[in-house]
């Protein structure tokens, strides 16, 4: 799914008008039909709704689900946010529908601008649309701000009034309605992807509204929100006579005293990711542990009892995953540094092995091409530096991944993937309770289990994420987001491969 911007969402409209046909007036209809269906599925029987307006298109979007509401029995109250005497033609004639059903709205302005609602009405936030290009200020942030003070549960419709789609650096962040749902047209703003967005945009759904496709097929865009359809094709179908060389040979090197764990769940993750063979490098007193969890892994020599000390033949292997639990040892931090220089094949680097590069930079330049990078938030830090907003870290990801030419996966809720041909892929998979220990070495030696199959590199990043979420979101409905752990993601694995087949 093509993540738009405010411009090209503009184009997709207008593209939809003039060519499915449909009016504009009867486009808003529809979209508004649909978050009126959601709205009346989502919440309680019997809730009473506030609907503020705008006196745009958004307004019109506000107008039409008021109406809508009223006609199913509802209670509603319609407040007409007039930040200007010029309204727009649809939000005109949807005026005029919403009085024509007995329906006479209450006008805000500069001089009567306060409004009490109570805790149990719900908000509908339909005051200024993706349109919007600067900071609300004055009165209408006045009302904003009344508005967040309440108790309200809020919807948002397209956006919340105050946020910008794409970048809120200079945005006056006080001034922005905090939504506790947002229920937004064809695909997400880039806006509610970021981490400083969240105590706005809340829980954010996303509305198909029927945009014409061949402006969806054909609009340039660097931009992705990978769905289940995006993941469905990239997978590979297993073929009646493959055997396990079809799936290739993966090497995990990974553990050290203390921290064996974290490649017992990486090496487990990579076969149940199908991986045909897989070989595990791990310290001396790491030998037994590993092959009574895995017997199905074969292991190799490492002469230290504590920590990876050399490096074995690599050039057998179809994939190398290298970092959960590794630890920094002098004699480890050789053998990465020997791992990128004889590896002619892209490398999957996690944990440990990123930190010992966040010491050593200079190695960056001599990192196999498309290697794949997988830094939670604070080891990215170590990697590029600090920023102040959400904006500056996305750009820093999208240059240190095209100047390295390499795959960087930035863990988090909407993991995101950075490609070198500046192409960003945003998870939509995963729950807050993956947020715990184990769980990105489980990510590690899922891509490492695709990537020793024989997927490209950014497809096996891309497929990785998704699948990881799906996993951790089948834990979430079996279990408790409170109390899941690493190894739960790594159990429902399987029914995550079975479920993108679906």
């Amino acid at each position: 799914m093509k993540i738009l911007t405010t411009e090209q969402t503009r184009e997709a409209d207008v593209f939809t008008i003039k060519n499915e046909p449909i009016s504009s007036i009867d486009l808003m209809e529809r979209a508004a039909s649909k978050c009126t269906d959601w709205i009346t599925n989502k919440l309680k029987q019997g809730t009473s709704f506030a609907v503020f307006c705008g006196v745009g298109n958004n307004g019109g979007d506000g107008l039409v689900i008021a109406r809508q509401l009223s006609l199913l029995g509802y209670d509603v109250d319609v407040f007409i946010v007039q930040f200007s005497e010029n309204y727009s033609t649809d939000f005109q004639i949807n005026l005029e529908r919403l009085r024509e059903e007995g329906l006479f709205p209450v006008f805000l302005n500069e001089q009567m601008k306060n409004v009490y609602v109570n805790e149990d009405i719900v908000v509908i936030d339909a005051i200024f649309g993706s349109g919007l290009s600067k900071p609300i200020t004055g009165w209408l942030a006045e009302l904003i701000q009344e508005l967040n003070l309440g108790k309200s549960t809020k919807v948002a419709i397209d956006i919340p009034s105050g946020l910008f789609t794409e970048d809120n650096s200079q945005n006056k962040r006080e001034n922005i309605l905090k939504a506790n749902f947002t229920l937004t047209f064809h695909q997400p703003k880039l806006a509610f992807l970021m981490p400083q967005n969240y105590s706005f945009v809340g829980e954010f759904e996303v509305l198909d509204i029927g945009l014409h496709q061949e402006f969806l097929q054909n609009v340039a865009c660097k931009t992705i929100y990978v769905t289940k359809a995006i993941a469905q094709s990239i997978f590979h179908t297993r073929q009646k006579f493959a055997h396990k060389g079809t799936f290739g040979h993966a090497l995990i090197i990974a553990g050290s005293k203390g921290k064996m764990g974290a490649a017992i769940l990486a090496a487990k993750a990579c076969l149940r990711s199908g991986a045909g063979l897989l070989s595990v490098q791990v310290p001396k007193s790491g030998l037994g542990i590993m092959q009574t969890a895995l017997p199905e892994a074969m292991c190799l020599d490492n002469d230290e009892q504590d920590f990876i000390s050399e490096l074995s033949d690599i050039t057998k292997f179809s994939a190398i995953g290298i970092g959960p639990g590794l630890g920094q040892e002098e004699q480890t931090q050789k053998v990465l540094k020997l791992l990128i220089q004889n590896s002619s094949n892209p490398l999957v680097i996690d944990a440990d092995a990123l930190n010992i590069i966040a010491e050593n930079k200079t190695w960056l330049a001599f990192l196999p091409q498309n290697s794949i990078l997988t830094p939670h938030p604070k080891e990215f830090e170590r990697l590029v530096g600090k920023w102040a907003t959400d904006e500056e870290r996305l750009e820093l990801l999208k240059t240190f991944a095209y100047k390295n030419k390499i795959i960087v996966v930035l863990k988090g809720a909407h993991t995101t993937v950075a490609c070198p041909d500046e192409m960003l892929f945003f998870n939509s998979t995963g729950n807050p309770g993956m947020a715990t220990g184990g769980s990105g070495d489980v990510l590690t030696g899922i891509v490492t289990g695709l990537l020793a199959q024989g997927y490209e590199p950014k497809d096996a990043a891309i497929l990785g994420i998704y699948l990881h979420g799906i996993a951790g979101d089948i834990a979430k409905e079996n279990l408790d987001e409170n109390a899941m752990i690493a190894s739960d993601i790594l159990n429902y694995l399987p029914m995550a491969f079975g479920w993108i087949q679906e």
